[in-house]
């Protein structure tokens, strides 16, 4: 069947968003494949599309139980013949799935990495195979930010089953993880080509969130602007991010006794408490979780609306894979960070007794360089991710209480230009002692002080350097080469810098002690919750419409004990509200809607459009 036929008859969707097209083809024709889109970005489809299309079964590895089970309900609530290979599973359910697998009759099927391993000599031998997805490859790698050890023997797919292509999939990864996923799965792609062969980077921004960061709150401030958020928006599923056990227990302790349904989550509790906890959550019958990063992968929930993290957590890809998971259905949602001392003192203890203390500790400095930082926040994210932005986005609390700035071509070039002549083999400590002109052993042992740019910024201090310096790195002018002894790099964007190809604009410096007049003042304005519509997007949708078919959407979850997200998405619920179909073909041409639904729910949801009207 073609692509866009199989799109739109289980999708129900007319087009593939930028990058699947070409992912899908590049599969179809035998190829291996590295694929990074942001969390709620479509990665699924990558593989579900070539699954259906290709003679034979699709196996998709994926980390956690949970994970797996959503993605199976999801796929089977669209007609796909899909199952699960778990340890959940009872030993009649996984002979039933063997002689399913044997006749051909499922297009995928979920595994943990330790039983695609044991599986590999015994029924994957015996079937035909299409292909292998490794979802969340990022746990591949040791300078992943979810470094799994089961997923360290999945290098075998390769020697075991060289005729059939790998795809490697994740929503996180920098430069050096993406490397290495390509070298511990043996994939036959050439990152290092230009362009990149078989390697696919789907921009990173996901311009429905609202990105935010307040600092310095202590609990009660926290709590009591939580609690206003929520008033705000009573009906909006949301997960509180906390660093301990502890914290999550208090903080949905004070929220039930505020009336708000919310329940904690972490790896102290027991299997049936988490499970609960979860299913719940999935059915909106809880609207709030409060939980560890326990609470992880395992959610495929499209319509959470807002991301808390009450804590700062321990790195940029696991604050960006965590904020990934609200508004996977791309209507509006809200994403807060708090931050403090406390949380940055307990998280270097963690990195310190970490086996990988020196890259935790790298890690967790950038993601306090975004926390702290006065640059567009979208665009620090984006370019630690390699997709350099020359932008600011207008959806960060940067962006709406800008910052004075100034022209620092000047300022750039100087830091560039002494980063090239040192053969980008320098840190950031050295690049000072050369602008500054300071003849430090370093500087003496390679001679940099015979560099022409020795000496050129000593009219700037070493302080004002370290913070421009900086804001270079969040701007995507240089990166930190941290497997390489954190060389500084001068990327594309810093090059057309340095060379007169485009200005470079800085953050005017304000020191603490003259913000201090004016912390009390931000303080009261912060406190104040701006009006948020997370779940109405524009575009004229009857509200009292959209009402009554999430009720009606409700029921029928529960008749059919499915998440109600998985009966129809709050994005296509939206676009019933705005179009009104009151016919088959009408609704046949909402997003969304494939020909399975329409068969399904057709009939209930023209019924309640009509007696609307």
């Amino acid at each position: 069947m073609n692509i866009f036929n199989i799109l739109k008859q289980y999708y129900g969707y007319d087009s593939f968003r930028p990058g699947q097209e070409e992912v899908i083809r590049d599969v179809m024709a035998g190829n291996d494949s590295l694929v990074l889109m942001p969390t709620g970005g479509g990665k699924s489809l990558c593989y579900q599309i070539p699954a259906l299309a290709m003679p034979g079964t699709t196996v998709v590895v994926s980390p956690l139980i949970s994970l797996m089970h959503d993605q199976v309900e999801a796929l089977k609530a669209n007609g796909i013949p899909a199952e699960e290979l778990n340890s959940v599973n009872t030993s009649d359910e996984d002979v039933l799935i063997r002689r399913r697998s044997l006749s051909g009759d499922l297009k995928l099927i979920y595994v943990s990495p330790e039983r695609l391993i044991a599986e590999l000599p015994t029924l994957f031998a015996n079937i035909k195979v299409s292909l292998f997805a490794i979802d969340e490859a990022h746990c591949i790698s040791q300078w992943g930010h979810d470094f799994r050890p089961e997923y360290a023997r999945l290098g075998l797919l390769r020697e075991k089953m060289p005729s059939v292509p790998l795809m490697a999939l994740t929503a996180t990864a920098d430069k050096i993880t993406r490397n290495d996923i390509i070298e511990q799965l043996h994939l036959r792609v050439v990152a290092s080509a230009n362009p990149p062969q078989h390697v696919y980077i789907s921009s990173f921004d996901r311009p429905n969130l609202s990105i935010e960061v307040k600092r310095g709150y202590n609990g009660p401030e926290k709590m009591r602007f939580i609690k206003d958020f929520i008033s705000r928006h009573p009906y909006d599923p949301g997960i509180i991010y906390c660093l301990s056990r502890k914290t999550t227990e208090t903080v949905a302790a004070q929220l039930k006794a505020a009336g708000i349904k919310a329940e904690p989550y972490h790896a102290g509790m027991s299997s049936e408490q988490r499970t609960s906890t979860q299913e719940r959550f999935k059915n909106d019958d809880v609207l709030v979780v409060c939980a560890t990063i326990a609470f992880g992968m395992g959610i495929d929930k499209s319509n959470v609306r807002w991301i808390v993290h009450y804590n700062m957590p321990k790195s940029i890809e696991s604050y960006y894979q965590e904020i990934g998971r609200a508004g996977r259905d791309g209507a509006p949602a809200s994403t807060i960070l708090f931050y403090n001392l406390a949380d940055i003192i307990l998280l270097k203890k963690f990195a310190e007794a970490s086996g990988q203390k020196e890259v935790n500790m790298e890690k967790l400095d950038r993601m306090q360089q975004f926390a702290e930082s006065s640059i567009c926040r979208r665009r620090i994210l984006l370019n630690y991710f390699g997709e350099q932005r020359t932008s600011d986005c207008g959806n960060c609390d940067v962006c709406r209480n800008p910052p004075k700035r100034f022209d620092g071509t000047i300022l750039v070039q100087k830091a560039l230009s002494a980063a090239i002549r040192t053969g980008e083999k320098a840190r950031v400590g050295t690049l000072i002692e050369i602008l500054k002109g300071m003849r430090s052993p370093t500087v003496e042992r390679f001679h940099y002080d015979q560099l022409k740019t020795f000496g050129a910024g000593r009219d700037t201090t070493t302080r004002d350097w370290q913070d421009y310096l900086l804001q270079m790195l969040q701007l995507g002018y240089i990166e930190i080469a941290y497997d390489k002894n954190n060389e500084v790099k001068v990327t594309p964007t810093g090059r057309d810098v340095l060379f007169g190809k485009t200005k470079a604009e800085l953050v005017v410096i304000q020191r603490k002690e003259e913000l201090h007049a004016l912390t009390r003042k931000k303080r009261k304005q912060d406190n104040r919750i701006p009006e948020v519509h997370l779940s109405m997007p524009v575009g004229g949708e009857d509200m009292h419409l959209f009402e009554e078919l999430r009720r009606k959407r409700m029921q029928l979850a529960l008749q059919r004990h499915l998440p109600p997200y998985n009966i129809l998405n709050d994005k296509t619920l939206h676009e019933i509200a705005r179009v009104k179909p009151t016919t088959l073909d009408a609704l046949g041409r909402v997003q969304g809607i494939g020909e399975y639904k329409k068969r399904v729910y057709g009939d209930i949801v023209i019924g309640i459009v009509q007696k609307f009207l």
